[in-house]
């Protein structure tokens, strides 16, 4: 009788680049930098996070991004309106309103388009956000400034949701390229990032590249630990 073999477990998903859009856009420069951008490597997804002034404006800026990562095959999400993100035929909603909102996005999106949870400050926050039927959490909180480094507790955030839930989670990193080394090698399925792309010296294409390089390594490293 052959001897039986225990089959190997499959290596760590790699994670991916979820790209966030600067806080301030200029609509007459800032699509050739997203070109720039999407053609530097893989990226997952785009949240369209700008700070705006109103509604309409948010949905302007929508509509000139959300064409541009189609074509490249990324998920154009657009943040905490259901509007822009209809007419703008963007791919999901980023909700970072609450649990309330998020419970009534998905209820009327469900099966339509992606609704992503940000904002959660707490645990219990995030399981609600689960409970609620969310397609993906966000750890890290938009609203901050951001740092060189990834802040603590979204590593710890991120480190805990690997290990315990099935619904991916995105992790907020730092403006440095070391920082999205140390979100990635918490297991979140996505890492987010913002200034270290749209700053870079090189361009964001470089700045893409630079961290697919990054991403790359630390899943090689994974897959030997695993």
């Amino acid at each position: 009788m052959a001897k039986k073999t225990q089959k190997a477990a499959p290596p760590p998903p790699r994670a991916r680049l979820y790209l966030v859009t600067p806080r301030q856009i200029d609509l007459q420069t800032f699509p050739a930098l997203l070109e720039a951008a999407l053609a530097g490597g893989d990226v997952a997804s785009l949240l369209i996070a700008p700070e705006v002034s109103a509604d309409a404006h948010l949905q302007r800026i929508a509509e000139a991004l959300v064409p541009i990562a189609q074509a490249r095959d990324v998920a154009a999400l657009v943040i905490d309106d259901t509007r822009a993100m209809g007419r703008s035929k963007a791919d999901g909603l980023h909700v970072e309103a609450g649990i309330t909102a998020l419970a009534e996005a998905v209820e009327k999106l469900e099966g339509r388009a992606i609704v992503g949870a940000g904002n959660l400050k707490t645990r219990h926050e995030a399981m609600e956000a689960a409970e609620a039927g969310t397609d993906y959490v966000m750890f890290g909180l938009l609203s901050r400034e951001d740092d060189d480094e990834t802040h603590r507790k979204t590593l710890d955030f991120a480190w805990w949701w690997a290990e315990m839930f099935e619904i991916p989670c995105v992790a907020l990193a730092g403006r440095s390229l070391e920082s999205v080394e140390e979100t990635a090698e918490t297991g979140a399925e996505f890492v987010a990032v913002r200034s270290f792309v749209w700053d870079h010296p090189d361009g964001p294409g470089a700045a893409v590249a630079e961290i697919n390089r990054v991403l790359d390594a630390v899943h090689a490293r994974r897959g030997e630990a695993a």
